[in-house]
């Protein structure tokens, strides 16, 4: 590794035995930045066990001489067709200006080119980056490094009056919740249909995909079959609904993971409907608020349907990318209007 830690650090893969102090760091540094604590144990743990992500091989946490956790950083690029990796970082703010982010990040680089090999030959390789927006050295540091901001994520909320509107179904579509046993795979597949025409995405094996899903549903104590929601025209799935009964960081949230229709039964108002049911759910559950993410500039227009929906922008991450190879871009970057038919 050409850039060097400063004296006295030292750096190593994390283990498990890091989990509370890994998230220490990741709660000191939303607190520095956003006032709030945004990381929870049991939801490392969960993430770090995903399956393919090894900690081993993936991750790296600094070390001061005090032996205290001042870094970390990981790297995803798992996931055939290895065209993005992912990068995710943080440095204690105490530990700052000392070239630990630096260093971080020249690893999260040699790490990722590791994909280069296993893309296909024509492909063009990147490496991703998110950055909360208010996070301007973070930004900078990017910038130095070669990366350029590519696109915006807002996290959007809703305060939930007493009175939540209820939900106008489109005529001949039915709701209820998700069965572990019986739905899993044709939510999996409804989802991937709905989420294709998300930018940057690239058809991944499936076989890969439900690994992640089960791994979600059964590690998770925090997954709530009640809160998932699969709206049915027939035998099809038209849309789906997946909630999540908290946000870490506000305990008045509830949180919608993924919320999609599928290219059939757009343009009727399903995805507000949906919005609607959710939100009814949570007023239900004593939530007084409602969170979710999604793309500023949606492919799909998403953004304006949850602004419809009464939703608002409440924070903005900004995407940032590097590239490890030129080559043909296979990730989704616009919908031809003859596609959606």
């Amino acid at each position: 590794m050409s850039l060097c830690i400063p004296k006295g650090f030292a750096a190593r893969p994390a283990t498990m035995d890091d989990l509370e102090k890994a998230v220490s760091l990741f709660n000191a540094c939303s607190m520095s930045l956003l006032g709030v604590k945004q990381h929870d144990v049991h939801d490392q743990a969960v993430e770090w066990k995903t399956p393919l992500f090894n900690l081993e091989t993936d991750t790296l946490v600094v070390l001061s001489p005090a032996e205290e956790i001042v870094g970390y950083a990981e790297v995803w690029d798992a996931e055939e067709p290895h065209v993005s990796a992912h990068s995710w970082g943080r440095v204690h703010p105490d530990h700052r200006g000392l070239g630990i982010g630096s260093f971080l990040l020249h690893w999260e680089e040699e790490r990722a080119r590791q994909a280069i090999a296993k893309a296909p030959v024509e492909a063009k390789v990147t490496l991703g980056h998110g950055v909360n927006s208010k996070d301007k050295e973070a930004q900078a540091l990017l910038e130095k490094h070669g990366f350029k901001m590519v696109r915006h994520f807002w996290r959007m909320e809703i305060v939930l009056d007493d009175d939540v509107p209820a939900p106008q179904w489109p005529t001949g579509l039915t709701v209820r919740t998700f069965d572990p046993v019986h739905d899993l795979k044709r939510t999996v597949l409804a989802v991937r249909d709905a989420f294709k025409d998300h930018w940057g995405e690239v058809e991944t094996p499936f076989e890969q995909e439900m690994k992640f899903w089960n791994h979600w549903i059964t590690e998770d104590d925090d997954f709530d079959s009640s809160l998932w929601f699969l709206v049915f025209d027939g035998e099809e799935i038209a849309g789906v609904a997946l909630c999540w009964p908290k946000n870490n960081e506000d305990p008045e949230m509830g949180w919608i993971n993924a919320l999609g229709v599928r290219r059939p039964w757009r343009r009727r108002g399903l995805a507000v409907a949906m919005l609607r049911h959710a939100f009814g759910e949570f007023a239900r559950r004593g939530k007084r608020k409602v969170g979710l993410g999604v793309d500023a500039t949606s492919l799909t227009g998403a953004q304006r349907v949850y602004e419809r929906a009464g939703m608002h922008a409440a924070r903005q991450t900004d995407a940032f990318e590097k590239e490890l190879r030129p080559g043909i871009d296979v990730r989704r970057q616009a919908i031809d209007e003859a596609e959606v038919g």
